[in-house]
C-alpha cells in the first residue's frame, strides 16, 4: 500500500448505522458491503451477493480477548454465506468485496484474493485466523494477476478504515510521519520501538522477559497477548530472555511496555529516547 490520498463513500442502505453500509471508492471498480450477521436474511437480496467475490467474517474469538477472522470466497458469493450462517458460529458480522458492474471477477481472481488475504494475516499475526489451511494460489495470467494486485491493494487500504487491521503490517522502519526510535530497558532486557499511524512498533530483535509478574499473571488482556504471541511465534525463547522475531504492532505504548518487561506498566514512561527523556515529556514538548 502507499499513502496516496484517497475518499471512501459509505452509503448507509437501511438507515442504521450499525445495519448495511455500502462503501465504494474513489478510482477503483470493486466495492465492499458490511452487515451484522443478524441481517443476512435481509441482505441475501442484494444484487452484489450474487457476484463472485471475496469475502471476510468477524467476531470474537472463543479462548480470549479480541476477534479473530475468517477469509473466504464465492461463485457466488451469497451460497458460501448462507452455508457459514448454518456451520460458523463465532462470527457477528461480514465483509463482502466484489464489483461495481457484474462479471469483473472470476473464480480465479477471487481464489488468487482469498490466497494472498490469508498468507497476509498469516504473516501480519495481528488477528486469530479461522482459516484451517492455506489455499494455493490459481494460476493467472501475468496480466491477471496485476490486475488483481490492484484491486487487493485498494482493499488493504480500505480495511483498516473499516476497522479491520487484521492483514497490516508494521512499517520496516520509522517514517516521516513515525515518531523517533525508543527504547525500554529493565529486568535484563532491551526493546526498541517507535509510536506509528497503526499504534506502537516493537522491532525486530526486541528482547521481553522471560518471567512475568503476579499482577501481569492475573490480567487476562496481557496474558493472553503474552500466550498469543509465543504461540504465533512473535517471540521465542532466546537463553534466558524472549526475542521478538518480528516487527510487531501494539495498541499502545503501555501494551508493548508490558510485553517486554512482563508486568503492569505505563508506557509512556517506560519508553525513553536516547536522551533519557520519556515519551511522556516529548509528547508533552509536541504538544506545547
Amino acid at each position: 500500500m502507499n499513502a496516496t490520498p484517497f475518499s471512501l463513500r459509505i452509503f448507509v442502505a437501511d438507515g442504521d448505522p450499525d445495519g448495511l453500509r455500502i462503501v465504494d471508492k474513489s478510482n477503483w471498480i470493486g466495492k465492499a458491503l458490511l452487515f451484522p450477521r443478524a441481517l443476512l436474511p435481509q441482505v441475501k437480496a442484494r444484487p452484489e451477493l450474487a457476484q463472485t467475490g471475496v469475502y471476510l467474517l468477524l467476531g470474537p474469538r472463543p479462548d480470549g480477548e479480541g476477534d479473530m477472522v475468517y477469509v473466504g470466497e464465492g461463485d457466488p458469493i451469497l451460497p458460501r454465506l448462507q452455508e457459514h450462517q448454518a456451520k460458523k458460529d463465532f462470527w457477528t458480522r461480514a465483509i463482502g468485496f466484489t464489483t461495481a458492474t457484474a462479471g469483473q471477477l472470476n473464480k480465479a481472481h477471487v481464489q488468487f484474493l482469498e490466497s494472498r488475504l490469508i498468507a497476509l494475516a498469516r504473516a501480519a499475526k495481528r488477528m486469530p485466523l479461522d482459516n484451517a489451511n492455506q489455499p494455493t494460489e490459481p494460476s493467472l495470467s501475468e496480466a491477471d494477476r496485476a490486475d488483481m494486485e490492484v484491486f487487493l491493494g485498494h482493499m488493504l487500504g480500505m480495511l483498516p478504515v473499516l476497522g479491520v487491521h487484521a492483514f497490516e503490517q508494521a512499517p520496516k522502519a520509522p517514517a516521516a510521519k513515525a515518531g523517533p526510535v525508543l527504547s525500554c530497558k529493565g529486568k535484563g532486557v532491551q526493546a526498541t520501538g517507535y509510536e506509528s499511524s497503526q499504534g506502537f512498533v516493537v522491532r525486530e530483535g526486541s528482547q521481553a522477559a522471560a518471567t512475568v509478574t503476579p499482577s501481569f499473571a492475573k490480567m487476562a488482556g496481557p496474558s493472553e497477548l503474552r500466550a498469543d504471541l509465543l504461540k504465533s511465534g512473535v517471540l521465542t525463547t532466546e537463553g534466558d530472555v524472549l526475542k521478538f522475531t518480528q516487527d510487531y504492532v501494539f495498541s499502545a505504548p503501555s501494551a508493548a511496555s508490558d510485553i517486554v518487561l512482563g508486568g503492569c506498566t505505563n508506557g509512556r514512561l517506560s519508553w525513553k529516547d536516547a536522551n533519557g527523556r520519556t515519551l511522556k515529556e516529548l509528547q508533552e514538548a509536541q504538544a506545547a
